[in-house]
C-alpha cells in the first residue's frame, strides 16, 4: 500500500495499491501515518511518488460510494488531516508525479513544495466539477498559491485536465523529466535545499507556507458537513453511479 525508504535523510514514500493508487480509507489513514513517522524519525525532506504511468487516480470512488455519510464524515476529516499534515510539514517536500494525477491525487502533489511531473501523455488536474464535486476553498487555496487566482479559477470551473506540457506552462508543475527520472529529479531538487543553512531555509519555508498551515489549523472548522451534503445529493449520486459503471464497463 505504501513503501517507504530513507535515503541521506530524505524519505521517499511511494503508493503501491495497484493498479492506480486510488486513494480510499485505508491508503489516506497510512500516508498520513507514514509522513508522521517519517518526521519523527528524523527525515530532512520528504519525497512523494506512485507507480511509473501513474502518480494516483484519485478517489476511490467505488469503495467511497458504499459508505453512509458517518463512514464519509470520517474519510474527509481524514483526507483534510493528510491535507494538514503536508501543509504544516517542518521538512520541505517533492511529489514525483511519476504519471496520471487527477483530482486527489493531483492535491496530493499541490500540497508539496515543488512538483517534477513525468514529459510525455500524462494529464493531471483538479477534474472533481466534471464528476458532480465542488472542491472546497482549502483545496482551491493551494491550487491559487500555485498557478494564481484567476488561472486557478479557471481551471477548477471547468475542471479541466492538463497535459504535463500545459501544466508546466502555468505553473501547475515545476518541472517535466522522462518518466523513469522523475524521482531523481526530485531527489537532486530537494538535496539542493538540504544543502542551504537548515535554519535559514526552514524559517523561511515556514514564513512563505503560513497562509496554507493556517487553512489547516482547526479541521473542526473545514467544510465537511457542506461537503457532505454535496456528495450525497442526488445530482452528484448520479453522476459518480454513471461513472463507476462506465469504468466497470472497460474492464
Amino acid at each position: 500500500m505504501l513503501d517507504i525508504t530513507t535515503r541521506e535523510g530524505v524519505a521517499e514514500l511511494r503508493l503501491h495499491r495497484p493498479p492506480v493508487n486510488a486513494l480510499d480509507p485505508a491508503l489516506i489513514t497510512r500516508l498520513r501515518h507514514g509522513i508522521e513517522e517519517a518526521v519523527s524519525g528524523g527525515a530532512r525532506g520528504l519525497l512523494l511518488t506512485g507507480s511509473q504511468g501513474m502518480f494516483s487516480a484519485g478517489l476511490d470512488v467505488p469503495t467511497l460510494l458504499t459508505l453512509d455519510r458517518n463512514g464519509m464524515r470520517a474519510f474527509w476529516r481524514e483526507f483534510f488531516a493528510l491535507c494538514g499534515t503536508l501543509a504544516r510539514l517542518p521538512i520541505p517536500s517533492v511529489a514525483a508525479v511519476s504519471g496520471h494525477s487527477p483530482a486527489g491525487g493531483a492535491v496530493l502533489a499541490l500540497f508539496c513544495d515543488y512538483r517534477v511531473m513525468a514529459r510525455g501523455p500524462f494529464r493531471i488536474g483538479l477534474n472533481e466539477v466534471q464528476v458532480g464535486l465542488t472542491v472546497p476553498d482549502c483545496i482551491q487555496l493551494a491550487l491559487r498559491r500555485v498557478v494564481g487566482a484567476y488561472r486557478a479559477e479557471r481551471l477548477l470551473v471547468a475542471g479541466n485536465m492538463l497535459t504535463s506540457e500545459e501544466a508546466l506552462a502555468c505553473g501547475f508543475v515545476d518541472e517535466l523529466a522522462p518518466v523513469e527520472e522523475v524521482v531523481v529529479r526530485a531527489q537532486h531538487w530537494i538535496h539542493a535545499l538540504l544543502a542551504l543553512p537548515q535554519q535559514a531555509m526552514r524559517n523561511t519555508r515556514a514564513i512563505a507556507r503560513a497562509d496554507l498551515a493556517a487553512a489547516f489549523a482547526d479541521l473542526d472548522a473545514l467544510p465537511v458537513e457542506d461537503f457532505l451534503d454535496g456528495w450525497f445529493s442526488d445530482e452528484t449520486q448520479s453522476v459518480l453511479k454513471a461513472l463507476v459503471a462506465q469504468l466497470k464497463s472497460k474492464k
